[in-house]
């Protein structure tokens, strides 16, 4: 049985804003224990050739769409498209490896997202980046170095690693166990596969 659900994502993933704003509280709700493990999507979509959107605009105007749909049926406030796509994934990225490390990873991942989705920053330069840091308490001039050294590059190559293993493949992505459920829309069906494998090791 599964300890835990894993919420797999990646900041600078569209629908992760979906997930993100909102997973504490569906798991609070439902009294799941959930782990946030932010991974590098980009590394793994780029072995798989899927560039999903920017080069699509058709594709791209429907999911802005899309987002914004459920964003309203979530009561997730939505002002306008924010800038897109944002400049240094991996960096933000591995400021969240270092929150989950240390206790702070879902605060500055919602950080990010509002100052993204709802101010329309984007959340991985100057001077959002250091202002974020600040927001939850944590100082940009000793996050940002550390975010940058060989040591957690490894850390997030080796999450990415652990993610590609179980055949994940986009963010939001949630897992119980080895099984996956891929997007946003799917966490719900996590959290009943969690519930239902609970019972059966209690039987």
């Amino acid at each position: 049985m599964a300890s835990q659900i894993d919420f797999w994502f990646s900041i600078g993933s569209t629908y992760s804003y979906l997930s993100v704003m909102r997973v504490e509280d569906v798991a609070r709700k439902h009294s799941v224990p959930v782990r946030w493990r932010p991974f590098d999507v980009v590394a793994i979509m780029t072995e798989m050739e899927n560039f999903p959107f920017h080069t699509k605009p058709i594709k791209l105007r429907y999911m802005w769409r899309d987002v914004e749909r459920r964003a309203a049926s979530y009561g997730l406030p939505w002002s306008a498209i924010p800038p897109y796509p944002i400049r240094h994934m991996s960096l933000v990225n591995r400021i969240a490896l270092l929150g989950a490390k240390e206790g702070w990873c879902a605060r500055y991942t919602r950080a990010a997202y509002r100052r993204w989705f709802n101010n329309g920053q984007d959340p991985t330069v100057d001077p959002s980046l250091s202002e974020v840091l600040r927001e939850i308490g944590q100082n940009p001039e000793v996050i940002v170095p550390r975010a940058a050294s060989a040591e957690i590059k490894a850390e997030l190559a080796s999450e990415t690693n652990a993610a590609r293993a179980l055949g994940i493949f986009g963010s939001p992505t949630f897992t119980v166990g080895s099984e996956i459920f891929w997007g946003d829309d799917r966490f719900e069906d996590a959290i009943q596969w969690y519930r239902q494998s609970d019972q059966k090791s209690a039987v």
